[in-house]
């Protein structure tokens, strides 16, 4: 038996904001991360939209990139304290994904993070609250799936939390909230999204549920995402929803291996002075993964088919793949992301000498593919992967060099 989990109403297009001012509650906790969105005024307008609707509102602020164990805890002893029957989460895929951790601990304050890293282990939900999720950015799309990405960084490990419990009960995906975005953000969300929508697409959970959204992201993506990132608005509107579209495919079929690199080589390196970026390590895995992937017959057909919706050049499947990893790779060019993690500075752009060293790297690559292979990504990818194998993929990730066994 499959199943197909959405939240029970997405609300989009302009001024979607205002449906706050109609939801049912007494107490609402507001959890964000930095200031852009207090500094925009988004957070008065929420603040005073709940306030119509008789809401008392709490603000939990401060939530950092790649939220961590100890904020979740945190928030959730907040919670406690306040008693909030809407958590309401506002921003980019961190403060999000920290609010529905939260709410676990909220709910169940005996359970340990250890009990919830095994995916679809959650206990049942909403016996205290409800979750409304609103986007800032265009590509994590947590506001519709059933993700959330903890780090723990005392291990250096980034956990992707799963379970259609934590999906939200509301999703509200407003355009305004991403007019300002920076040129960078536009670019690592985007190639977020459209790396969420391949590996859906390719995923050996993919079914007629998912593969039309997944398709349609990525039709949406590439006709949009550079537009956005040269200040199209009407292109960063487009983006928005196309992230949203790439999330609801991949909560329901899952992910990849190129997530699986990512979620542990996001923090593992914190120690050399920076994180990589989520959306960047994407685009520096995904042309390395389509091709290790396409070993496999069936994945080797559907990229083909991705190619197709893309419009690129191709005789044969063959030539339709390289044509997609080529296009995947000039979105990167386009966008100034590095083309590996030895290029990578530590301020996420291309540099002769990234921030990571050879040595560096080299003693930690098999530890890293040993983690990846056991990540919760891993098991929907569509080749299977052996550590060997993982640890090759990583080094060419990080060498840029060819994939070709």
């Amino acid at each position: 038996m499959m199943r197909f989990t959405l939240p029970r109403d997405i609300y989009y297009g302009k001024d979607s904001l205002e449906v706050l001012k109609t939801v049912k509650g007494k107490k609402a906790i507001l959890v964000i991360g930095g200031g852009s969105m207090k500094r925009a005024g988004f957070v008065d307008k929420i603040i005073g939209y709940l306030k119509e609707a008789g809401i008392e509102t709490k603000l939990f602020e401060g939530v950092e990139p790649d939220p961590s164990v100890e904020t979740v805890m945190k928030g959730a002893a907040a919670m406690r304290e306040f008693e909030p029957d809407l958590i309401v989460a506002l921003g980019g895929g961190s403060p999000i994904d920290a609010a529905k951790a939260m709410w676990v601990f909220y709910e169940y304050p005996d359970t340990t993070f250890e009990e919830i890293i095994q995916p679809f282990s959650f206990p049942e939900l909403r016996k205290k609250a409800k979750f409304i999720a609103i986007s800032s950015t265009s590509g994590t799309a947590t506001e519709v799936t059933a993700f959330s990405v903890i780090t723990d960084y005392a291990k250096g490990i980034k956990y992707p939390l799963a379970d259609f419990n934590i999906t939200p009960d509301i999703a509200i995906v407003d355009p305004a909230l991403v007019a300002t975005l920076p040129p960078h953000l536009v670019a690592h969300t985007g190639m977020d999204a459209l790396t969420h929508a391949i590996e859906a697409y390719v995923s050996t959970l993919n079914s007629p549920f998912t593969d039309p959204l997944a398709i349609k992201a990525i039709q949406m993506v590439n006709e949009h995402l550079i537009k956005s990132f040269s200040g199209d608005m009407n292109s960063r509107e487009e983006m928005h929803y196309a992230q949203c579209l790439a999330g609801e495919a991949f909560s329901n079929a899952l992910l990849g291996i190129v997530h699986s690199l990512a979620h542990k080589t996001g923090a593992v390196f914190q120690d050399c002075g920076a994180h990589i970026v989520h959306g960047a390590a994407n685009a520096m895995y995904l042309p390395k993964v389509i091709a290790f992937n396409s070993r496999d017959l069936e994945a080797k057909k559907r990229y083909a088919t991705i190619a197709d919706y893309m419009h690129l050049s191709g005789a044969n499947e063959d030539e339709k793949v390289a044509s997609l990893i080529k296009a995947v790779r000039q979105f990167s060019i386009d966008m100034n992301i590095p083309r590996g993690i030895k290029f990578y500075a530590a301020d996420g752009t291309p540099a002769e000498q990234g921030f990571v060293p050879e040595e560096i790297f080299l003693e930690r690559s098999r530890s890293i593919a040993e983690r990846a292979v056991e990540d919760a990504c891993t098991g929907s990818n569509p080749r299977s992967v052996s550590v060997d194998e993982m640890e090759k993929v990583l080094k060419a990730c990080y060498y840029d060099t060819e994939v070709d066994f």
